[in-house]
């Protein structure tokens, strides 16, 4: 997920150790892919802004490596049926899991609200400072005007005195 920056979009791959693409993308805000490996060894990615690039972008991404393991032991191979206590377990895991992606979400949002809070911020400090030199200019130039309008314009005292 693009966080901050830009349009909120960037380009992405994912490679096999052989080189196949196996996920090709192009500005995308965000998106999820689930992928089950065949082919052990190095998986490439990349996130590409060279569209957009005067404008930085932060990117938030998320591995799962891995089954996540059984809540109980030998929970594949039960031919009974789960008891109270076990199955209160398992859906008691369920909620945490949701309650972990949530929490996840806030805090994306929560990092996209902050970015824009900073950007607002320096845009208000910016005005203030202009605002704060055009009233210091329109006030030398009233206090020079008005003194102006206070200034007794002598004649010239060139040597005709009769």
């Amino acid at each position: 997920q693009v966080i901050t920056g830009g349009h909120y979009d960037v380009d992405c791959y994912v490679e096999d150790p052989n080189g196949r693409t196996i996920y090709k993308e192009t500005k995308k805000q965000y998106d999820s892919f689930p992928h089950r490996t065949e082919v052990k060894g190095v998986y490439t990615f990349c996130f590409s802004n060279e569209f957009s690039t005067f404008s930085h972008k932060t990117v938030y991404f998320d591995f799962q490596v891995g089954d996540e393991p059984p809540i109980l032991p030998d929970m594949s191979n039960r031919v009974t049926a789960l008891t109270q206590m076990e199955s209160a377990c398992v859906t008691i895991h369920e909620a945490l899991n949701t309650v972990i992606d949530s929490q996840t979400h806030y805090r994306l949002r929560e990092a996209q609200d902050r970015s824009r809070a900073e950007d607002l911020n320096g845009r208000v400090s910016y005005w203030s400072v202009g605002e704060t030199l055009i009233l210091f200019v329109v006030s030398i130039g009233q206090v020079m005007l008005l003194k102006s309008f206070f200034t007794e314009k002598r004649p010239g005292s060139g040597g005709t005195s009769t």
